[in-house]
Formats: C-alpha cells, structure tokens, sequence
C-alpha cells in the first residue's frame, strides 16, 4: 500500500517501498479514544471554560476539524466494524469516585491535564453519534493511554487481538500515548489520521510523522476500510 509522504519521518526518507500490511479482520479491533460530551461539545464541557477564559478563537478549528472530519468518520469506521462484526472499543477519562481520589497524580495536577469526569457524568459519555452499544467495550482510565492502568491489553489477548485501529482525541496525548502502549506489547496499530485531532494541525502532523512506521501505519479512513475489506471473506 502506498503511504502518504506528508507523514514519513527523517527515518525512513530515503525509503520508497513499505511493507504491505497485513491483519485477520477477526482479530482486529477499532479503540476510539476520549472522544466525550466533555471534550467534543461545543456548548459545554472544555468550550465554555475556553469561552469563559477568553481563548475559544483558537480553537474553533480544532472544534471544525471534530465536527466536519474526525466525528463523521469515527461514525463510518463504527459502521463499518459492527456491520462486519469485528471487535468494538472505546477508551475514556472517567472515575469512579465523585471526589476523583482514584485519578493518577497527573489528572490531579493543576493545569491541562487536571479534569475530573465522574464515570456516570454526562460529561464522561461518549459524543453522540459515537455512543457505544451493548457488548462493546468500555475501557474507564485516569490516565493519558487507555493501556496504563486498566485491563484493555488483558482483553485484547483474551479476544485474541492481534491489530488495533486506533482514532480519536488529542493525537499528540492520549492517542498517541494509547499506540505507543499497544506497539510496545507487540500488537500491530494503524491510526486513522482523519479521525483524529490535537488542539492544533502542526501538534496533530508532527506526532503522526514521529509514529509512522514505528509504533504504527497512519492511514485514511477510506485506506483502512479498503485495507480490512481486502482480507473480509
């Protein structure tokens, strides 16, 4: 498959033919990660604290890039998943205590990370249309990766995952966090470039370009459909 050269990296410049990748569609799971009422929602949640902080022009294209692009093709990659009834899971920020005692220290520091989203807030719930349905995975995590402190890398062997494609939000933090922790256990990721965003497009490129190749295969949406579909019955 040919890659997009916007996301080679200095370490593989020189390189023209890639490796053709490869996955068993009964053994490949999507994982969207933090896409939440608290941080998709343009009238409540982060928004108004950015409206209210006086910073909210800088990120109207973050929220257009959500609405416009990542949202609706989370929506195509869900369809396209449970149509094929291929694994299903989601990752969040959420805990289970209302005083948020059980969050890491760095979702307690003051500061970008510092949110408390109790597990059953409206705020924790992922965005419709993204809503989880029943026998789908929900993985609850205080932490950047939904691999550090939760039993998802249990699950995926349990299940017998052997590739994850991973979307959602902020590609430099959480998603990226959650495909280092997935490649570092030996499973194969791809990231689904148009599903995900950071707060800006160069945060969003240059993590994309670190990862490729390495920890991950960056592709399209329309790409890794076309990729699964290759290898459907």
């Amino acid at each position: 498959m040919k890659r997009d050269r916007k996301y080679v990296s200095f370490y593989y410049d020189t390189t023209e033919e890639f490796p053709e990748i490869k996955l068993d569609p009964k053994k490949t799971a999507l994982c969207l990660v933090d896409l939440q009422n608290e941080f998709v929602l343009r009238d409540f949640g982060e928004a108004l604290a950015f409206k209210e902080a006086g910073e909210w022009e800088k990120w109207i294209p973050f929220h257009d890039r959500l609405d416009q692009m990542v949202i609706p093709n989370n929506k195509r990659l869900l369809d396209f998943f449970r149509a094929n009834n291929m694994t299903v899971s989601f990752g969040r920020i959420a805990c289970q205590r209302e005083d948020g005692e059980d969050r890491s220290p760095v979702q307690k520091t003051e500061g970008w990370n510092n949110m408390l989203l109790h597990v059953d807030s409206f705020a924790a719930q992922m965005v419709e249309p993204l809503t989880p349905k029943a026998n789908e995975i929900i993985v609850n995590k205080t932490t950047d990766s939904v691999t550090t402190g939760t039993n998802y890398l249990q699950l995926l062997r349990f299940m017998g995952i052997e590739t994850v494609v991973v979307t959602g939000i902020v590609t430099d933090q959480c998603v990226a966090s959650t495909i280092r922790g997935l490649a570092d256990e030996g499973l194969k990721v791809i990231c689904v470039e148009d599903a995900c965003a950071a707060g800006s497009q160069e945060l969003h490129d240059a993590e994309l370009k670190i990862m490729n190749l390495i920890y991950c295969d960056v592709l399209s949406t329309d790409d890794t459909i076309e990729l699964i579909k290759k290898y459907l019955p």
